[in-house]
């Protein structure tokens, strides 16, 4: 049996001959297994990558699935960054600003433009580019975010400042211990109880025994130390924005004129000079020149201990 060869009878010797293959023929031949060759590596190639890929394919694959949960991880992070914001905006507007009496931003200063429709047009056309642009835009809406609550929480605690030494002037405490009762209060009295006539009553007294503690009730310079006919000794302490406070029938006065005091300072003794009926304090609020009833300036609900404890820390600070 033959093999891969080809054999001719020669009839000249009658002999079998190996029958010799033209040299085209044989190119043919070679070039025709070469193609059928890479034919059958290059499918066999492909199943393969379909199958199972290329290490450096993988590799690839690999690096871009993390990429996305970067992406990811870094978006969620913004978001988050833009809720903390938007909680320190609502902090801002519905809790600084109120009590300091300041106006709440304008929402066109919160919400600056960033450069118009074409901002990011140097990242259009890039692989991806939706994922950067929107990156992009929330980044700048932090920043904007960030800078505008940072100037905004700048002017609050420059207002803060403002607002405590305000605060600190305010005659906000009692002028003498909570133990001791209200007596006549800021009314029109028909009949005066010395001078007998209808007569307006411009303070609030305190039914107070001869001697008892009076304290300046906020900070202050006193603007008058002295003794008048109605009065009888008497206190007048200017608190600045318009504020002053009058203390009068005392049995002594402890503090001089142009003197500064603090609120919990001693500031005199309670008695029964001037035009009076029996020892007491009267405590007079005016703002502007205008009486006003000193009731809605102090707190008269704490306890007598809680007063003791603020005039011991008042007059601690002011050592």
């Amino acid at each position: 049996m033959f093999r891969k060869h080809k054999y001719i009878l020669d009839k000249t010797d009658l002999r079998f001959k190996k029958e010799k293959m033209p040299l085209k023929a044989k190119v043919v031949k070679s070039l025709l297994w070469f193609a059928v060759s890479c034919i059958l590596t290059i499918v066999y190639v492909s199943i393969f990558k379909t199958l199972f890929g290329s290490p450096k394919e993988k590799h690839l694959a690999q690096q871009l699935e993390d990429i996305k949960l970067r992406y990811s991880i870094v978006d969620r992070q913004m978001d988050n960054s833009i809720s903390v914001l938007n909680d320190l905006r609502l902090s801002d507007d519905m809790r600084y600003r109120p009590i300091l009496d300041m106006d709440s931003l304008p929402e066109t200063y919160r919400k600056p433009g960033v450069g118009g429709i074409d901002h990011y047009r140097h990242l259009s056309g890039l692989m991806n580019s939706y994922l950067l642009i929107s990156h992009m835009t929330k980044v700048d809406m932090i920043s904007n975010m960030a800078n505008v609550q940072k100037e905004s929480f700048k002017s609050v605690t420059d207002r803060a400042v403002v607002w405590k030494e305000e605060m600190e002037h305010q005659p906000m405490i009692s002028p003498v211990d909570v133990r001791f009762r209200l007596s006549d209060s800021f009314r029109f009295r028909e009949v005066h109880p010395v001078l007998g006539t209808p007569r307006m009553h411009y303070g609030q007294d305190f039914a107070v025994p001869l001697g008892t503690d009076v304290y300046a009730t906020g900070n202050g310079i006193v603007l008058e130390a002295g003794r008048n006919s109605g009065l009888g000794n008497y206190i007048v302490i200017d608190h600045g924005y318009g504020l002053r406070t009058t203390y009068g029938h005392l049995s002594r006065i402890r503090v001089a004129k142009g003197e500064q005091v603090k609120r919990g300072d001693l500031i005199g003794l309670s008695g029964n000079t001037g035009t009076s009926s029996g020892p007491h304090l009267h405590y007079q609020v005016n703002q502007f020149g205008q009486h006003k009833n000193p009731i809605h300036f102090f707190n008269n609900d704490i306890t007598a201990e809680e007063y003791e404890e603020m005039i011991e820390v008042l007059s601690s600070r002011s050592k």
